[in-house]
């Protein structure tokens, strides 16, 4: 309820002026976001890479009803692979899109079309791409493109959301041999109709999905900072080079390097760029510390 309440508020348009036109407020951002430009991306995954982390970059932006609008953004996946490739970075950072910002509300296959050259140009680096899933109207078209990419890059990543009732069975269809798959609580806010609502509903979930995920022959990719999933997939047995874990960048530094100095491979989502607004709504209805953060910065600037 808490999540759902400060979404439907972050999408008032003068609440996104507020925090967009705060210059206190990029205090907070700064917490989650790596910076506006490629450039200090790249300069972020460098040093996560030298403390022994694995990255995948996220160019933010989403909802894109411009085609120009999404051929900006593919290009701009094609600079940050290029990027990652001319600083020796590639076989340590991938990068995660959605579709959303390549043009999925557009007719005909766009957005197909800009992730295709997204993975020609992370095959010519030397790394991979993972589709990002959003709310639940998408799941079947994004798992349908990603199927279509894996036709002729079969190291495309795939991600499902323990909050959805549906990503038990998507799991069991997903875990198969080198199949990689992100699992993930979600963060939309979704009806309780296709959704679990209470946030013990929403774990049981997940450890389903992860055992289900575990037991398979593909890669899985533990998306969460719940230290009992964590502990879970630590003790599944599997060879630590069998799968990862991944967390936001910002989110429990400590256990980032805790789990790869125990040899784990430990990826971080480091997102970047000037269209943060959304992804920082997100952030900030999963924890009630998180705005409590941007309340204080506002309040002080």
């Amino acid at each position: 309820m808490f999540s759902a309440s400060v979404l439907a508020v972050s999408r008032r348009p003068w609440v996104r002026r507020l925090v967009t036109g705060a210059p206190a407020a990029r205090r907070v951002v700064d917490r989650f976001v790596a910076g506006d430009t490629l450039h200090a991306a790249l300069a972020t995954t460098a040093d996560l890479t030298a403390a022994g982390l694995l990255v995948t970059l996220d160019h933010l932006g989403e909802d894109t009803t411009d085609a120009a609008r999404a051929a900006a953004i593919r290009d701009a996946y094609v600079a940050a692979l290029d990027g990652l490739a001319a600083h020796g970075l590639a076989d340590r950072a991938e990068v995660s899109v959605k579709l959303s910002a390549l043009g999925a509300a557009l007719p005909g296959t766009l957005a197909l079309d800009n992730a295709a050259a997204i993975c020609a140009a992370a095959d010519r680096a030397g790394t991979t791409v993972t589709v990002d899933m959003e709310d639940h109207t998408t799941v079947d078209t994004t798992l349908e493109t990603v199927a279509k990419l894996r036709a002729e890059h079969p190291w495309v990543g795939a991600v499902v959301q323990a909050a959805l009732r549906r990503t038990e069975a998507d799991c069991a269809d997903l875990a198969r041999e080198g199949s990689r798959v992100r699992l993930v609580k979600g963060a939309y806010a979704e009806p309780a109709s296709v959704a679990f609502t209470a946030k013990a509903e929403v774990d049981a979930s997940y450890e389903r999905c992860l055992r289900v995920l575990m037991a398979g022959p593909g890669h899985p990719m533990v998306a969460t900072h719940d230290p009992h999933l964590i502990a879970l997939a630590e003790g599944s047995g599997r060879d630590p080079g069998t799968f990862e874990f991944q967390m936001l960048y910002g989110i429990r530094v400590p256990e980032q390097h805790r789990l790869a100095a125990a040899g784990h491979r430990m990826r971080v989502y480091v997102p970047y760029g000037a269209d943060w607004y959304g992804y920082f709504a997100r952030r900030l209805a999963e924890r009630p510390a998180n705005l409590g953060f941007l309340v204080r910065a506002l309040l002080t600037r």
